[in-house]
């Protein structure tokens, strides 16, 4: 399940419970589609209420980076769950894209 919301300039978009190949399946056009949107200067993906993600998590991010780097708007990811930041942190995902 995902939200999102642009306020300040800033996307933010909210994925909860599981995001692993299941759940990563049907965001990717829907996250593509509102990343194209406009309107922000910066996108954030808040993870506080994620409690899981496999490498296919790690996947949509990716995608979605490059979605993002086509149109120069900038991805942070905020307040991941400790299992899910470990999974973050393993992957190197945080050098192209800063936890805040």
């Amino acid at each position: 399940m995902f939200s999102y919301e642009i306020s300040k300039e800033v996307l933010k978009i909210k994925i909860k419970g599981e995001l692993d190949h299941s759940s990563a399946a049907p965001l990717k056009g829907r996250l593509d589609d509102i990343i194209r949107l406009g309107g922000y200067d910066m996108i954030v993906f808040d993870f506080s209420e994620l409690q899981f993600m496999d490498s296919t998590g790690i996947g949509l991010l990716l995608g979605r980076y490059k979605t993002a780097k086509s149109i120069s708007k900038p991805i942070a990811i905020l307040k991941p769950a400790p299992p899910v930041d470990k999974v973050l942190k393993v992957s190197g995902i945080y050098s192209i894209m800063p936890k805040i």
